[in-house]
């Protein structure tokens, strides 16, 4: 199976440009046209039609790209499952949000294994648009993030939330927090706007980073202020490495569990989604 032929016509849907889908596989145009005539071919019919207005996929296309998904889905999994290390009975592969992995990998992970002694399990921590393209491509089982992106192929469910503090190396109120020295989280998109919306005048602080133990590294290289996950504003303050900003508001980020449709009702995938959602209510 030619899987390189259905990875060009699904991104060729996507990005509805020769130019650009052979910018993303990186090879030439003529490659991306070349297995587009092959697999078009193999079909008997024409997939896009091509003129100055764009590339646009005709009806034959547009039918065939849920199949499309759905075979690179299978040939994934398929590699996948011929590849499970000795002695165990199943691999299952888990996507987790940077921000979170620090935190909560090792607990959730340690979760994982007591329930299901006969897996084995590849952890990548990652962000929520990566994630989700590896859960449709299927080469992630199951992810637990911050941003859904809505496809049609994906479920999501929300498991619960953390919270996020303001620590300080310098006050312990706002009005002695500065913006030349402040750290801006975004975590998340949602998380930046509640961010900015909360503390307007710290929006257009000179650093800007999108984990929190990354927020926890500049503030003890360098001082200052910043939002960081709940666990390590506690873990900081314990150990007099800072103080909590105390009338700053607290800013709460949505958790999701993450998932090819297919996979909603499996007894693994209900079993991680229940392990996830505990650790976070």
């Amino acid at each position: 199976m030619q899987i390189e032929l259905i990875e060009t016509f699904l991104d060729l849907c996507e990005t509805r440009s020769f130019h650009r889908t052979a910018e993303r596989l990186s090879v030439t145009q003529s490659t991306v046209s070349a297995r587009l005539q092959a697999l078009e071919a193999a079909l008997g019919v024409r997939l896009f039609t091509r003129s100055r207005a764009g590339t646009e996929p005709t009806p034959e296309g547009t039918r065939f790209e849920p199949h499309a998904r759905m075979l690179r889905h299978e040939w994934h999994q398929a590699r996948r499952r011929i590849l499970i290390p000795q002695r165990a009975a199943h691999l299952v592969r888990i996507g987790i949000q940077n921000d979170l992995s620090a935190l909560y990998l090792g607990g959730w992970v340690a979760d994982f294994r007591r329930a299901t002694p006969e897996t084995a399990f590849y952890i990548e921590p990652d962000y929520s648009n990566q994630m989700c393209m590896d859960l449709l491509a299927g080469t992630l089982d199951f992810a637990v993030m911050f941003s859904p992106k809505p496809h049609p192929d994906l479920h999501f469910e929300s498991v619960g939330e953390v919270a996020y503090a303001m620590v300080s190396t310098e006050t312990d109120r706002m009005e002695g927090v500065r913006a030349e020295s402040f750290v801006f989280g975004h975590f998340s998109p949602a998380f930046e706007v509640m961010h900015r919306q909360v503390t307007p005048d710290l929006a257009e602080a000179a650093v800007s980073v999108g984990q929190s133990a990354s927020v926890v590294s500049l503030l003890m290289a360098s001082g200052g202020a910043g939002y960081v996950l709940e666990k390590s504003a506690a873990e900081l303050v314990a150990r007099g490495a800072a103080q909590r900003v105390a009338d700053a508001p607290a800013l709460r980020q949505p958790v999701y569990a993450a998932m090819h449709l297919r996979d909603r009702i499996t007894p693994m995938h209900r079993r991680l989604t229940r392990i996830v959602g505990r650790a976070l209510n």
